[in-house]
């Protein structure tokens, strides 16, 4: 019993010390960002500040300089969310409808279709660049946030198209040949039956594209100028601006600007992103 016990209080001691330590890096940014240019300079980087400000969040919202333009984050970051929104939503469905019927419709060569979409999912986006150029050239999205949706639901739709066919083939075929006797269609079966059973792996998938969405910066910076540009441009942009001081309270702040989102939905939703995950892991 001794024994036991000091092996629980050690292995809590060790997951202690493992959050505390990748937490470190946050701490640290989020004190930064509420100390003054001042206190940052007189201090040190893991001190408490003395008195709180938000100025520096202020500053890097609307008034921070990211290249020529003094205009903060604020618009770069209301262009990820105009670009993730559509584009989470459109690879999504496309994922669950592939999957669908990659599992539950097999078609002669189905089988091969599935193993090219797989092959999409461990493509590096390196290569894609200049085919992906060509193709937003000719249809006219170039530097355009509709450019980057239709970038971001081509190659997304590999990784959903994997998830939702993974989930589907636990779900029974008799469930589908019951339906299909009954007199439902395709669509019919696909929105009253496969769909409403879907909540697990829809949630991871949404998370799951949300992240990968609003943190890309390869895409943002190859495919997107001025306007269109989403968030991630906009804080290398702010970071790589020289200015007479170095503001490291606004850099901080930026920073976080720009991981807020992706920490609230992690913070919400993350229960569901494992419960998704394990869901179609024990059938039978």
């Amino acid at each position: 019993m001794a024994e036991t016990r000091f092996w629980r209080a050690a292995l809590y001691a060790a997951l202690v010390f493992a959050a505390l330590y990748y937490l470190l890096p946050l701490y640290v940014m989020l004190t930064t960002s509420v100390k003054s240019i001042e206190e940052i300079r007189a201090g040190n980087l893991l001190s408490l500040p003395a008195g709180i400000t938000f100025a520096a969040w202020s500053k890097a919202w609307s008034t921070a300089c990211t290249g020529v333009s003094c205009n903060g984050l604020s618009g770069y970051f209301w262009n990820s969310v105009q670009m993730v929104i559509p584009a989470v939503a459109i690879s999504t469905m496309l994922g669950a409808i592939n999957g669908y019927v990659l599992s539950k419709w097999r078609f002669r060569g189905s089988e091969v279709v599935f193993a090219l979409i797989l092959f999409g999912v461990f493509m590096p986006f390196q290569v894609l660049l200049l085919p992906m150029a060509q193709t937003l050239g000719l249809f006219g999205l170039a530097n355009t946030t509709a450019g980057l949706v239709f970038v971001h639901v081509v190659c997304g739709t590999a990784s959903t198209t994997l998830f939702f066919r993974n989930y589907y083939v636990g779900i029974p075929d008799e469930l589908i040949k019951a339906a299909r006797l009954d007199g439902a269609g395709f669509w019919r079966i696909f929105w009253r039956i496969i769909l409403p059973m879907s909540t697990p792996i829809i949630m991871v998938t949404l998370i799951w594209q949300f992240t990968q969405i609003w943190n890309d910066f390869l895409f943002g910076v190859v495919f997107a100028s001025g306007d269109a540009q989403p968030i991630t441009v906009g804080l290398n942009n702010l970071a790589n601006t020289s200015t007479s001081v170095k503001e490291y309270n606004v850099d901080m702040a930026a920073a976080l600007i720009a991981a807020l989102p992706t920490i609230v939905v992690y913070v919400l939703a993350g229960k569901y992103f494992v419960r998704g995950l394990t869901a179609g892991a024990v059938k039978g």
